[in-house]
């Protein structure tokens, strides 16, 4: 079974992993956002399926919907914001060379997370 979990800003299941490339799911309940953050060893892709939101990227935002996609170049900061009163949920394709969860650098966090 692939992995999911649960966080304070909603949660979000893997889809798919191989060694070139992971794919989630990811839902952001409303008003809560994920920290603001950079990888080192991977880029994301992120497509847009359901809700309103905001999309952080090196300090600029980017009003997101359904059929909105946004592309996190390795060692950008970055974070999305639901800004709706549903779910905002969205398929993140990451590409790199590595994938794994502790290749987060968190610089903001809303729940105190290192």
């Amino acid at each position: 079974m692939l992995e999911s979990d649960t966080r304070p800003w909603g949660r979000y299941e893997v889809l798919e992993e191989q060694p070139t490339h992971k794919i989630k799911r990811i839902w952001v309940l409303p008003g809560k956002q994920l920290s603001y953050q950079r990888h080192k060893l991977r880029a994301e892709h992120w497509f847009f399926i359901s809700g309103d939101g905001l999309a952080i990227i090196d300090g600029h935002e980017i009003a997101v919907q359904i059929g909105s996609t946004v592309d996190v170049a390795v060692g950008q900061l970055h974070r999305i914001r639901n800004t709706g009163a549903d779910e905002l949920i969205f398929i993140e394709i990451q590409t790199g060379s590595y994938f794994g969860e502790d290749d987060i650098e968190r610089v903001e966090d809303d729940f105190g997370r290192v």
